[in-house]
């Protein structure tokens, strides 16, 4: 019988969260050596470059800040700001990058989702946080984001305050730091939090087009419910629940759970996939397809196509670039998935 994620009641303590703070499975073994710039894309090239440069400074032995530092003197030098910040599209090697950057560094270290980082945050309570944080030499974010007011203020509290303390900082993201927010709520309302953000990063573009589509259709055909529930019951270790049953199961859980939902499982089947009207659905959909992409697990799905998955309206909606994030993902994985006859 194949697992039901709809029937898991997952537990996950705070030591879990920190300790699963490393990239995930599909980046475990990339190198700055194994990134392919597109000869198309300068930019490409010029991020490497200017990437390596960062992660041969944080390979060597940290250096402790003089008092004078501390107070501010010296400010007449020259000095790379503690934060770099990857912008770019989807799928043009930005988390590759960054996982280059956190395998070249010495520790400690950490790296982590912007999800990941605020679940954890608010797991532990900002004070807390700070304090077992601080320790580290470098935290890696990937796929930064500020979806409320309240984020945008946690986050850059918690972000000045690892600055002060001499933690460096690396962070991708599909918008600039200077119009994080724009769209999904009042941006000036908090614009001096935000550009209390943009300060902390040495930004840099990078440009290409989406690596996960190039010569792949849009999305597979999906496959009759049936065939879904008879390939989850095959394989060992799938998982297979009804869209809607998943779903209410996730509004059950904290999304800091949902990694923990998926452990064991080595195929996620779907059936009755259906278009999303409740926006509140479709983000928690967003948070599984990134934990899953994290851990590299096919999927095999039944229903309406994945790219009819989110309205269109959603797609033109404020939280835009993550719903093409997680349908770019979804479909890279069902076409591993789903890569046999019906």
């Amino acid at each position: 019988m194949p697992i039901r994620l709809s029937e898991r009641r997952p537990e996950v303590s705070p030591d879990r969260l920190l300790s699963e703070c490393v990239p995930p499975p599909r980046f475990a073994d990339v190198r700055f050596d194994t990134y392919r710039p597109n000869p198309a894309e300068p930019s490409q090239a010029e991020a490497l470059a200017v990437l390596r440069k960062r992660g041969l400074a944080l390979s060597e032995p940290r250096r402790k800040r003089s008092a004078w530092a501390r107070l501010g003197g010296g400010r007449a030098l020259p000095e790379r700001k503690p934060g770099f910040y990857l912008d770019g599209g989807f799928g043009v090697g930005k988390t590759h990058l960054l996982a280059s950057l956190w395998h070249e560094s010495a520790g400690p270290k950490m790296y982590c989702t912007f999800v990941e980082l605020t679940n954890l945050v608010g797991a532990l309570g900002l004070r807390t946080a700070v304090e077992a944080l601080s320790a580290y030499r470098l935290i890696c974010i990937d796929e930064f984001e500020l979806d409320d007011p309240g984020d945008t203020v946690l986050i850059s509290r918690l972000l000045g305050q690892l600055v002060e303390a001499g933690v460096e900082l690396a962070a991708t993201s599909n918008t600039l730091p200077g119009k994080l927010g724009e769209g999904r709520f009042q941006a000036t309302d908090f614009l001096r939090e935000i550009q209390g953000l943009a300060g902390h990063f040495d930004v840099r573009r990078i440009d290409g087009p989406d690596y996960r589509h190039r010569g792949l259709p849009v999305a597979p055909e999906p496959w009759p419910d049936e065939r879904v529930e008879q390939a989850a019951a095959e394989r060992s270790g799938a998982s297979c629940d009804h869209f809607v049953d998943l779903y209410r199961q996730l509004a059950q859980l904290h999304p800091s759970k949902y990694g923990a939902l998926l452990d064991g499982v080595t195929t996620v089947g779907i059936t009755d996939i259906r278009e999303l009207s409740d926006e509140n659905v479709a983000l928690r959909v967003v948070v599984l397809a990134d934990r899953m992409y994290d851990r590299d697990i096919p999927l095999i799905a039944g229903g309406v196509p994945l790219d009819r998955m989110f309205t269109a309206e959603m797609l033109k909606g404020g939280y835009r670039k993550k719903y093409l994030r997680a349908l770019s993902r979804l479909i890279a994985l069902a076409n591993v998935g789903m890569d046999q006859p019906v």
